[in-house]
């Protein structure tokens, strides 16, 4: 009887075990990953962790133009966000702020003109992004964010 009971425990033990490895913890699943392209951009997943913003500026990797800079959106799904509507804004941490135009170019790729990154001062470069049920934005504070380059890899949705 007492192999019986132990054998009926083994069992139920490995059964667990099994169902344990079968199904993994969905959250680690289910864990946004977004692409950086570029070790020179600068890059934030965005606040709810909707889209990932890569800012490409008018450097060594790539030629946009004088005073315009790249945005690549991308999804949780890593994929690119095609006839989103983008709503760019630059001015001080205190208030004042100036609404910038921009243009889709595909692929995920927006341009914004007028704007110089390199100015003086402290001010933030805000970016909301709002596609269907897509809703979400970010914020670079500048100088501080071209302090803080990631190199171009994967990161996750938490970071």
């Amino acid at each position: 009887m007492k192999n019986i009971v132990s054998a009926l425990m083994t069992f139920s033990l490995q059964l667990f075990c099994f169902s344990i490895s079968a199904y993994p913890d969905s959250s680690d699943s289910k864990k946004a990953k977004f692409t950086k392209h570029f070790n020179e951009s600068l890059f934030r997943v965005a606040d709810k962790g909707e889209v990932s913003i890569e800012i490409l500026p008018d450097e060594k990797e790539y030629k946009i133009g004088k005073n315009v800079i790249g945005i690549v959106i991308h999804d949780k799904h890593d994929e690119d966000v095609e006839g989103a509507k983008l709503e760019v804004t630059v001015g001080a941490s205190e208030g004042s702020s100036q609404q910038i135009t921009v243009k889709e170019k595909g692929d995920g790729l927006y341009t914004a003109a007028g704007i110089d990154l390199k100015r003086d001062g402290r001010w933030e470069l805000r970016i909301k992004v709002k596609k269907k049920n897509i809703e979400d934005s970010a914020v670079f504070v500048f100088p501080d964010v071209t302090k803080e380059r990631m190199p171009a890899g994967k990161y996750d949705a938490g970071r």
